[in-house]
């Protein structure tokens, strides 16, 4: 079902997923979450998808939760579990939809990344962002704890140290500096932006999906694991993968000297 402020098209095996709330940078609304939520959820259903891309309109790519909507919070009057509960089944739900989405996700950052937006683009697969795009860890400023998986996720992009810096003192930190300290994959001129994570899109949606899949279960699951159980997953995906069709013609590909012509399954 169409939500306001959300833009939807599925173009060459690709989805895209475009905030478009310019004017207030993107922020989220419960039923914009939510239907992000949604829609991350059919594309990896779908294996006419075969990619994803997250991006936003105007000077913003997400400010975060719409804290002015009077929607996404616990009552006033609450009781003990109502906060943590408002987190478990909203920004936690959709950071969690990004890493388990099936499909590779590319964040194509636009502008200002901020708290839950932050967290948004730093739980997909490759980040790309224009040069005037920033990343700030608001929470400080607004005396708050960081939420949206921000904890679970920094530290293990930029260490330990660094992640407390970006934390404790809630900076801008500008897309250079993102791309320095490993945030970022590619930081380009702003009109290059679209035309990038079409480019890169468009690779992924040509390449072993399924493949594909299992590949980023096992990189986003690796420094949760230990050795056995990291080795343990992997020879169950090779297992589970050399069933697939596209396994199949990369080795005919491989032996018949051509490049494979992937189908997705």
């Amino acid at each position: 079902m169409p939500v306001t402020g959300l833009g939807h098209e599925v173009r060459d095996h690709v989805s895209y997923l475009t905030l478009n709330r310019p004017e207030t940078l993107n922020a989220l609304t419960p039923a914009l979450r939510d239907r992000l939520v949604e829609l991350l959820a059919e594309a990896s259903a779908d294996p006419s998808v075969r990619a994803v891309v997250l991006t936003g309109t105007g000077r913003g790519f997400c400010a975060g939760a719409d804290l002015r909507s009077g929607t996404d919070g616990p009552p006033a009057t609450r009781i003990p579990g109502d906060v943590a509960r408002t987190l478990r089944t909203g920004a936690q739900r959709l950071i969690a939809a990004v890493l388990d989405c099936e499909k590779p996700v590319i964040a194509a950052v636009n502008g200002t990344a901020a708290g839950l937006g932050a967290h948004l683009a730093l739980a997909c697969d490759l980040v790309l962002a224009a040069e005037p795009a920033r990343f700030i860890e608001v929470f400080v400023r607004r005396g708050l704890v960081p939420d949206a998986g921000g904890a679970y996720l920094l530290p293990r992009l930029t260490g330990l140290q660094r992640a407390k810096e970006l934390m404790f003192f809630g900076d801008a930190l500008s897309a250079p500096e993102a791309e320095r300290l490993g945030l970022v994959n590619r930081v380009v001129p702003e009109g290059e932006l679209a035309k990038t994570a079409r480019e890169w899109a468009g690779r992924l949606a040509a390449g072993p999906t399924r493949a594909l899949a299992l590949t980023k279960h096992l990189l986003n699951s690796s420094l949760d694991s230990d050795r056995p159980s990291a080795f343990a997953a992997e020879a169950w995906a090779q297992e589970i993968n050399l069933a697939t069709a596209d396994a199949g013609e990369g080795l005919r590909a491989f032996t018949e000297r051509r490049g494979p012509r992937f189908q997705g399954r």
